[in-house]
């Protein structure tokens, strides 16, 4: 059974979510604030945090890339804002979705099921413990703790869906992955001809290693078949 932790400062809602949450199977730990959030993370196993953006002395933002930097724990953020700046920000923090209040309970609980699908559901040579850390060109893949470190040494967070397609890139180097392989092996889901998503992933996943792509970037593109990530990775 899987437990998951609701973080909002707002006590009815905190009860409502633990409710319906458990109604649905989970298990459901609740907390207020940021020192709450970690005082549970130490005493269980959480898989998977429901983070609301507003919350008293630490915003859910801070939050979000504090957890980020210290776990590949998915988060799913919860604001009342509804603004794409919001949702840009929450996604770049490292959150894996983002839903905003006032929300269907069955629309959470479709994205809870979705973001557990898409972690636990990797091809074995991507499961968490394989592989911890991936250098190539210079770079270093922190796997444990989410993040890129630069050849200069500069530090740089991956959203969610950055993180599971670098992961994808990274144990199938130097191999051609069609749009349509990208697509499932980085989140379980088929593949849409005029769904241009992956395309985007690729495009920030590349600003964010300096790359502009084409024949001499690190993510080339492959006319007519797909991607590849060109060069050679050593796996720890």
């Amino acid at each position: 059974m899987h437990r998951l932790l609701v973080v909002d400062d707002d006590a009815d809602i905190r009860n409502l979510l633990a409710e319906q949450l458990g109604r649905a199977g989970y298990q459901v730990s609740v907390a207020a604030d940021g020192v709450q959030m970690r005082q549970v993370l130490q005493q269980e196993h959480v898989d998977l945090v429901i983070l609301d953006l507003s919350l008293p002395r630490e915003d859910g933002l801070s939050l979000c890339r504090d957890l980020r930097a210290r776990s590949a724990k998915p988060v799913i953020m919860l604001t009342a804002r509804g603004e794409p700046i919001d949702r840009v920000l929450g996604l770049e923090m490292g959150a894996d979705d983002y839903v905003t209040k006032p929300f269907e309970p069955r629309e959470l609980l479709a994205r809870i099921r979705n973001v557990l699908r898409r972690t636990e559901a990797l091809p074995a040579n991507l499961e968490p413990l394989a592989i911890r850390r991936a250098k190539f060109a210079g770079w270093t893949f922190d796997l444990e703790h989410r993040h890129l470190q630069s050849p200069a040494g500069r530090v740089t967070v991956l959203s969610g869906a950055e993180f599971r397609l670098l992961r994808v890139l990274v144990a199938h180097a130097n191999k051609v992955l069609t749009r349509e392989q990208l697509v499932a092996l980085s989140s379980g889901k088929q593949y849409e001809s005029q769904d241009r998503a992956i395309d985007l992933q690729i495009s920030r996943l590349r600003q964010k290693l300096g790359d502009s792509g084409g024949m001499e970037g690190l993510i080339r593109t492959i006319r007519n078949e797909g991607y590849v990530l060109a060069s050679p990775v050593t796996l720890e």
